[in-house]
């Protein structure tokens, strides 16, 4: 199973924390009422996002955004615009 496969298959334990939820709407400049981990997920849902894993984590590429997940527990840590 590859890193795309095995985040996939666990997209349902993906979440955040209160600081994580500020810390995307912040980095990527969300609305007050946006869903930040929705959000997430709907970049790593497309089939165009890259999706790797480097020690702790996964980096899921789309576009001009990067969502780093926590390869255990499926924290989503930041999310960032890619300069």
């Amino acid at each position: 199973m590859n890193d795309r496969e095995i985040l996939l298959l666990n997209l349902n334990k993906v979440h955040t924390t209160k600081m994580g939820i500020d810390r995307i709407k912040n980095n990527l400049g969300l609305s007050p009422e946006c869903d930040p981990v929705g959000f997430c997920g709907e970049i790593i849902l497309n089939e165009k996002c890259e999706i790797i894993r480097k020690g702790k984590n996964f980096y899921c590429t789309l576009n001009e955004i990067t969502v780093t997940v926590n390869a255990h527990s499926y924290t989503i840590i930041t999310a960032h615009k890619n300069k």
